[in-house]
């Protein structure tokens, strides 16, 4: 009988959350994020994640060339400066003559309180994200300085620039009275680097308060309705606890108990989508800057969920074991 015969195609097993991003990152990457994924998560070396982020290195020593997808053209801008030595300080490579350049481009670049500017003006105009306004005399902000600052710290790099940059963050973080989720991420930042860790630890409990108190946080995804983003923000443009706590060691991880926590990490690991890439919920302003973000977004989300434990060894979640990396 037909109903007998065992069917030709038997049900496939559903691919695991690693093996899924890896199809996604292979498919619709830059260059550099195809090689910091085999980095991180498939053996690879780092010399090629390296090279790749060499090509957005310009001659004044900063970065450009939209390293960061929200600033579009070639000229190097402090955002541009901040994922790059994210890039770096995750390769063990915030070191030696680069960083020597790097810091006197900063020096030249920053303002009059010693800080850096979201975004620097220059004689012509590229296109960049509307949240990102362009000034004729920008100020100092912690949403930029405080990256930078804390990954120069945290490698041990001595540079006159980075004192006056200390004490404005400083400055800014013990006296914050109102903030917003990603200066709050900036504040983290800085913080978990900074070399004075008991005084970064009354901080960064301070601002764990003012965290929770401003509801600057979704502490339970399952009610984020309740939470409107803050002002400026996009509708659904929220963070939640694992997005201020992206490592167990990070200051921010006790401003949450185990059991906000796990909810978030629950709710992150539920968002990858059926490309294998997770959402990015900033403002969608233009096709470029949305499909370079989602693999950046992908490679944050699976390294947090690595860090807490929560994403199985490439072995055992059928992920290819290190070879070449293909080609874009």
């Amino acid at each position: 009988m037909p109903g007998d015969e065992a069917s030709p195609h038997p049900p496939q097993t559903p691919a695991a959350p690693l093996a899924r991003a890896e199809g996604f990152i292979w498919l619709t990457a830059r260059v550099l994020e195809q090689r910091r994924f085999a980095f991180h998560f498939l053996g690879g070396d780092a010399d090629p994640v390296d090279t790749a982020l060499g090509s957005y290195l310009n001659g004044d020593g900063g970065y450009g060339h939209a390293l960061d997808p929200d600033l579009r053209g070639p000229l190097s801008q402090p955002l541009h400066t901040a994922h790059a030595l994210r890039v770096l300080d995750s390769l063990g490579r915030c070191s030696g003559q680069r960083i020597e350049r790097l810091c006197r481009h900063l020096t030249g670049v920053s303002t009059a309180d010693g800080a850096l500017p979201v975004v620097f003006p220059a004689p012509r105009d590229y296109p960049a994200a509307p949240y990102h306004p362009v000034h004729d005399d920008p100020p100092g902000e912690l949403l930029t300085t405080g990256p930078v600052v804390g990954v120069l710290h945290r490698n041990r790099v001595w540079h006159a620039w980075l004192f006056r940059a200390t004490d404005f963050c400083w400055d800014r973080i013990e006296n914050l009275r109102h903030s917003h989720p990603y200066e709050v991420q900036s504040a983290v930042a800085f913080l978990d680097g900074i070399p004075d860790r008991a005084r970064a630890a009354s901080a960064a409990d301070r601002l764990g308060r003012l965290v929770r108190e401003q509801r600057l946080v979704v502490l339970d995804p399952g009610r984020r309705g309740e939470h409107p983003p803050a002002p400026g923000y996009a509708p659904g443009e929220q963070l939640f606890p694992h997005d201020f706590a992206r490592r167990p060691e990070s200051l921010a991880r006790g401003w949450f108990t185990d059991e906000e926590l796990g909810r978030s990490l629950d709710f992150l690991a539920a968002e990858q989508q059926p490309d294998g890439g997770w959402p990015v919920q900033r403002r969608d302003w233009a096709p470029g800057s949305a499909l370079e973000r989602r693999p950046i977004a992908t490679l944050e989300a699976l390294l947090t969920l690595r860090a807490y434990g929560r994403l199985p060894d490439g072995r055992q979640d059928g992920i290819s074991r290190p070879g070449p990396v293909p080609p874009r």
